[in-house]
């Protein structure tokens, strides 16, 4: 047995295997993970996409609640300003109806002042002629001095 020759025939033998592995095995296994590498590289691309749009959207969303906040705010605003034209409306009115109410209540007044005057006045004409009977010791008569008593009552 001859080492140098099993050295050479190991060296040859190897050789072969390695041109074998490098011409049929290698190609599959490189284009495995090169694909592998490619699946890889696309996941994490998409993984900083989505963290991307997962950022826009969180931004999106924060805009568009605080645009909600403007908008409640605003309509909040108007309906205060509302409720506050209404109550003014309704003072407006509530005022109207007690000045209706105080006209209608001094004409009231008026009225019955009037009524009291005239049935003084007939009281105080029924009143003259008992006393003007009185002084005179005679009948008056009520029908002939008419114009006359209207006169002493009007003046009272």
């Amino acid at each position: 047995m001859n080492l140098n020759l099993t050295l050479i025939g190991q060296s040859i033998t190897f050789f072969v295997f390695v041109w074998f592995c490098m011409k049929f095995v290698w190609p599959f296994i490189t284009k495995a993970m090169d694909e592998r590498q490619k699946i890889i590289a696309d996941g994490l691309a998409a993984a900083d996409r989505a963290g991307k749009d997962l950022e826009l959207a969180q931004e999106k969303a924060t805009q568009t609640l605080h645009k909600a906040k403007q908008e409640a705010a605003a309509i909040l605003e108007s309906a205060n300003k509302r409720s506050a034209q209404i109550v003014e409306e309704a003072r407006e009115i509530a005022r109207v109806e007690a000045d209706r109410i105080k006209t209608a209540a001094q004409a009231d007044v008026e009225l019955e002042i009037n009524r009291a005057k005239e049935a003084l006045r007939s009281q105080v004409a029924v009143l003259a002629i008992a006393g003007a009977e009185k002084v005179l010791e005679a009948s008056v008569n009520e029908d002939t001095h008419r114009a006359m008593i209207d006169k002493l009552a009007a003046s009272l």
